[in-house]
């Protein structure tokens, strides 16, 4: 029987855990919260196992956002918040989430424009999607993502296209 003295210890216990039995390791981190309710980043794992493994989108995003409220400077929540918000099409949550990770040292930018294109894509605001894919792009630090970025990019381009001539085709 192991004994962890500090939250820190048992936290990255039940990180660990994660890998190897998710069942355990959320057990493990709402016992963190039942101690301490204020551990934002066990608030961050257990929006992550509801978001990616449970499909429970309102736990994970009442976590997230919790984690958000708790430490406003971990920059590993930002990015699965704001992909459970574009997922979900909530707007309001996708411009408050987004402008406070566009801001939060350690964020990766190119990911979060990433986001916002996919978002504008989705909505079918194909000339604010191809902005955001740009600023990905020009915030990209390594080739898979610049490789991402120049293939939404084309692929917004010929939604464009294809828009315009099915708008000409209607009108014509």
């Amino acid at each position: 029987m192991n004994t962890y003295y500090t939250i820190e210890e048992k936290y990255l216990h039940a990180v660990d855990k994660l890998y190897f039995n998710t069942p355990r390791g959320l057990k493990m981190l709402s016992a963190i919260i039942a101690d301490d309710p204020l551990y934002a980043r066990a608030h961050y794992q257990i929006g992550k196992i509801y978001y990616r493994d449970l499909k429970d989108y309102q736990t994970a995003g009442y976590h997230f956002k919790t984690c958000m409220e708790l430490e406003p400077l971990f920059p590993d929540n930002y990015f699965e918040y704001l992909s459970l918000v574009v997922f979900l099409d909530m707007a309001r949550q996708v411009e408050v989430v987004s402008a406070k990770a566009l801001i939060t040292p350690g964020v990766s930018i190119s990911e979060i424009h990433e986001l916002l294109g996919l978002y504008a894509e989705k909505s079918r605001q194909y000339a604010k999607a191809l902005e955001a894919y740009r600023n990905a792009y020009m915030e990209a630090t390594i080739k898979e993502q610049r490789d991402n970025s120049e293939e939404a990019i084309d692929r917004v381009k010929e939604k464009m296209q294809q828009s315009f001539a099915y708008q000409y085709t209607l009108s014509g």
